[in-house]
């Protein structure tokens, strides 16, 4: 069966390929802070972090499965979100290094949570089916990372554009000590929950290797 991934994350392909699967890459035309803006403005509150990154990943999972309906696509469809909290504040990409540096700063020898939207669509000759998730892990970071250790791991530039400004699988990872939940959350998405959501399609998801 067709795969497409709505995103252009780099470790959500790569979690796509190792579990067997290599799927079509589309980019979501989602205006992600006005959408959030828009929700939050209707129901007038602040989403909580689940239900932002669930809201997120649907946007982008249903901009995609619409246009390649359009085009004669048949397959399913993937989209996600992620978002790191850490003591009730939610951080998304720092983007710049000076606001990496001071995430890094607070989050040594703390626990946060990794929050994850997952949304799958099933498209179909006759119409689309969609199943929906939030996935959450627990990280656990290292006391004892030095400010030089910091200095070094930002200048690499690798935590300027991921959310919470850490990775579990490259450079960041050796400052992890420990990960509550399904360690592919942490990566991009949570494998299990995909697997989960696409079975809920009434899909197998052995059919969808293809590498």
């Amino acid at each position: 069966m067709d795969v497409c991934l709505a995103s252009t994350s780099p470790a959500r392909l790569m979690l796509m390929r190792q579990a067997g699967i290599e799927p079509r890459l589309e980019s979501p035309r989602v205006d992600e802070e006005a959408v959030v803006a828009a929700v939050e403005a209707d129901e007038g509150r602040t989403l909580a972090p689940s239900e932002h990154v669930l809201l997120l990943a649907r946007r982008k999972a249903e901009d995609v499965a619409g246009r390649l309906a359009d085009e004669g696509f048949s397959g399913l469809v993937i989209g996600g979100d992620s978002m790191f909290e850490l003591a009730g504040v939610v951080y998304g990409k720092p983007h710049t290094p000076e606001r990496a540096t001071a995430r890094w700063h607070d989050m040594r020898g703390r626990t946060g949570v990794l929050h994850s939207g997952h949304s799958v669509y099933h498209v179909t000759p006759d119409g689309s089916y969609e199943a929906h998730a939030v996935a959450e892990a627990r990280v656990r970071f290292a006391s004892d990372i030095t400010d030089h250790e910091i200095d070094a791991y930002v200048a690499t530039g690798e935590p300027l554009h991921v959310a919470g400004a850490f990775t579990v699988d490259s450079l960041g990872g050796a400052f992890i000590e420990s990960v509550e939940g399904d360690p592919s959350t942490v990566v991009g998405m949570s494998l299990s929950t995909i697997r989960r959501l696409v079975r809920d399609l009434g899909v197998d998801w052995t059919a969808l290797w293809n590498r």
